[in-house]
């Protein structure tokens, strides 16, 4: 090929290939045909192994070809003969992205995830090229999935839905509040009763304006005209104003207490049902979710919806019958006046209807960044002993302070908007009441109206502009009542991915057979496990083994039902195991993890948590099997000692004891060990395996351990890597092969090898020393 021919294909490269370096530019120059042109290139940067080191993809309109680093051979692949499909995939935060064809993997490249973009171009432009009609769609299969929630399309390595997002952040709409009614129901007879006291409540207290005009024109005009007073009719009008009081404030009374219980109870049902719900929601929600923002939700949410319901709704069901009726008696009196009276209503509407969606947003916000400040607290105050050995309280403060900053800012804004319309329809009903005055004055001076009639019409209508005000003022409050409650419905509208079976199955009893079924599992979209086909017998024990990532604790989970299988099935003694009700089939199973989790209470308690009828005896028992007991006996009050929160009060290894105990008292049948025995020291994982030992005799076992020494009694030993597994077998026959399990146990004994000879220098160095 002549300069003179290569030189358009310089020119395409480069503009396509801005920043490839001139080495890779000469190589692909060199290998280009005359009719071939680039169309899309990924420059990889990771190898197999994940090291950094440079590789080069290059799609052309021929055929797509790449080199794994600089000095590696070039690799061609025909894209018009073959049938070839890539697929990108991420893995923890590295992309990958296969080269597969009908058959068979044919190869793959890694990268951060910085380059995926240049991935995701370069599979568009393939799918361009060469894919069409059914093999399009066979592409499509393969490189997307739907969204579980709203059955969207989305592309493998995209973690979250934003249709779904989208759906989450939509604005809280005011109507949200009539789904408490659910809530409500069971209280309707206490509300109908608080309805009808709250009516005579409000009728009570429209009496005093009506006497009012008859004791002004009767009683007090005559007598500046000369009339001596009628004692026995200022007795009746006065005595009826005191009638009215006394009703009002009794009937006022019965309803502030009659609300007030019912928005206890529903303010405690909601919480309790909110509870109970999001207890039932599977490991996958509270993964995407912070603590802090949970607690806020369920705690000050719903504090904020049941004074909503005890004080402001109260208040707003009595300005909506005050207002109706000092309406009604309004026009009764006087039409003109009436009219006159209500034409500030269309614009305090308007001023509402303008600030609401203001109010609306702004209010979602700051719940939304209230959270940000409880989760700091719940953040710092667990890891306290984390801050302080970082010396770290300084930045933490300065978080707090970020957050509350921002929590002000937010805030700040709201009131605003709300500072302004109280005062504008304040300002109108001055203006209204003023205009009343005028259009009165004229009405007297005309003898179309008594002064008496003009001086109830002006009490009925501070009572009804005072009333408009109060309304007016419920608007702020009302729409941080529809943000709660929008945030408490978001829990209790998540349906779990993990259900309750329609027609459940119960198993008398479990032998401990377990079989995995073409079992794959998607973490929202992103693969994790792919085609897992097991069989575990009762009583045997197996040992699960693999770098970080490769699916060891995601199967784990699935055994577990703490999350549901994508694809496959996973049985227990023949029976699928979504058959079956999710809490009676984890009592069956027995759980030790890496980080033992104690409850605040005492050990007996923590111990008995799985049991919570089991009696000292059984505590004691299970502590013994677990090597526990004696040093429970070396604390002060025994199995009365609390343990703190999170069981600070104790060591790791009491605590992981602790744990086995408890996993002893409800007497498993499965048993799963995730790394119980990898956060302690070599003396405290003696101690843990002689337990261990009892725990796992006559089980089915699943364990997982970094330490592969710790799995060489195990039956067999499942190698996995990115999840799939690659070797089966015991230690021995593993250790023959010479392949995964072979390796990973030889860069371990190195390690352990490396580490006991810096141990020995240490000790030989203080023995020089001492001698010296």
């Amino acid at each position: 090929m002549t300069d003179s021919e290569r030189s358009p294909i310089k020119i395409l490269l480069s503009a396509a290939l801005p920043t490839m370096s001139p080495l890779w530019f000469t190589q692909i120059e060199s290998r280009l045909n005359v009719e071939e042109k680039v169309i899309a290139w990924l420059e990889t940067d990771l190898d197999h192994q994940l090291r950094f080191s440079q590789g080069l993809v290059i799609l052309t309109n021929q055929r797509l070809f790449s080199k794994v680093s600089i000095n590696a051979s070039w690799e061609n692949w025909d894209c018009r003969q073959q049938d070839l499909t890539l697929i990108r995939r991420d893995y923890s935060g590295a992309g990958n992205l296969e080269l597969i064809d009908a058959n068979s993997l044919l190869v793959n490249w890694r990268y951060t995830i910085g380059k995926d973009i240049a991935a995701g171009y370069l599979i568009k432009q393939f799918m361009r090229h060469y894919k069409s009609g059914s093999a399009e769609e066979k592409y499509l299969r393969a490189t997307q999935i739907l969204c579980p929630k709203c059955k969207t399309l989305l592309p493998v390595d995209q973690e979250k839905c934003s249709i779904c997002i989208k759906n989450i952040d939509a604005r809280p709409s005011v109507w949200i509040l009539f789904r408490l009614w659910r809530f409500a129901r069971p209280y309707k007879w206490r509300l109908l009763t608080g309805f009808l006291l709250t009516l005579g409540s409000t009728a009570a207290t429209l009496v005093p304006p009506y006497l009012a005009m008859p004791l002004m024109d009767n009683v007090l005009i005559p007598y500046q005209n000369g009339k001596s007073i009628d004692i026995s009719l200022v007795t009746f009008y006065l005595s009826g104003l005191l009638g009215a009081a006394i009703i009002a404030w009794a009937l006022g009374w019965a309803r502030t207490y009659t609300l007030a219980l019912v928005s206890e109870r529903i303010g405690a049902d909601l919480r309790t049902a909110t509870y109970k719900h999001l207890l039932k929601l599977s490991q996958e929600y509270f993964g995407g979710k912070r603590t802090g923002d949970l607690i806020a939700r369920i705690g000050s949410e719903t504090d904020r919806i049941n004074i909503f319901i005890s004080l402001h709704l109260l208040d707003f069901a009595t300005d909506v019958l005050m207002i109706i009726m000092t309406t009604g008696i309004l026009i009764s009196i006087n039409p003109w006046l009436a009219l006159i009276t209500l034409l500030p209503l269309p614009v305090i509407a308007w001023l509402i209807h303008i600030i609401r969606d203001k109010l609306r947003t702004g209010f979602e916000k700051v719940d939304r960044i209230w959270a940000e400040v409880t989760n700091v607290l719940s953040d710092t105050i667990p890891g306290i002993r984390v801050v302080k050995a970082f010396a770290q309280e300084e930045r933490e403060a300065e978080r707090f302070y970020t957050a509350n900053q921002h929590n002000l800012e937010i805030n700040n804004r709201v009131n605003k908007v709300w500072s302004l319309f109280i005062p504008s329809v304040t300002f109108l009903t001055e203006i209204g009441l003023l205009v009343v005055w005028i259009f009165g004055i004229w009405q007297v001076s005309n003898n179309a109206i008594t002064v008496g009639v003009l001086t109830a019409f002006l009490a009925y209508i501070s009572r009804f502009y005072l009333r408009l005000d109060s309304m007016s003022r419920i608007v702020s409050v009302t729409q941080k009542s529809a943000a709660g409650a929008k945030r408490i419905f978001d829990i209790l509208d998540h349906v779990s991915s993990v259900p309750e079976p329609i027609n459940p199955v119960h198993l008398p009893a479990i032998k401990g057979r377990i079989e995995l079924c073409n079992v794959s599992f998607r973490y929202g979209t992103r693969s994790v496990v792919r085609n897992i086909n097991l069989v575990i017998e009762p009583g045997e024990m197996i040992g699960l083994i693999g770098h970080s990532g490769s699916g060891k604790s995601t199967l784990v989970n699935l055994i577990c039902r703490f999350y549901d299988v994508t694809e496959g099935a996973i049985l227990i003694d023949g029976i699928d195991i979504r058959s079956l009700p999710v809490a009676t089939y984890r009592k069956h199973i027995g759980l030790v993890l890496q980080e033992s989790f104690l409850f605040f209470g005492t050990i007996a308690e923590n111990i008995s948590y799985g049991r919570p009828g089991a009696t000292r005896e059984d505590i004691i028992a299970a502590a013994r099997s677990a090597h526990a007991h004696e040093f429970i006996l070396r604390l002060r009050h025994g199995y009365d000692s609390l343990v703190g929160e999170r069981g600070q009060a104790l060591s790791g290894g009491e605590r992981q004891r602790i744990s086995i105990a408890r996993a002893l008292l409800i007497n498993p049948h499965i048993l799963i060990l995730d790394e119980a025995t990898s956060s302690v020291d070599t003396t405290t994982e003696k101690e843990i395996q002689k337990a261990l030992d009892n725990l796992v005799r006559g089980r089915t076992t699943i364990a997982i351990a970094h330490r592969l020494s710790t799995l060489q009694n195990a039956n067999r030993l499942i190698v996995l890597d990115r999840g799939n597994i690659v070797e089966i077998g015991s230690h021995q026959e593993l250790m023959a092969r010479k392949n995964h399990y072979h390796r990973l146990y030889e860069a371990q004994m190195r390690n352990i090898d490396t580490e006991g000879e810096l141990v020995g220098l240490n000790v030989a160095h203080k023995i020089v020393g001492d001698q010296k």
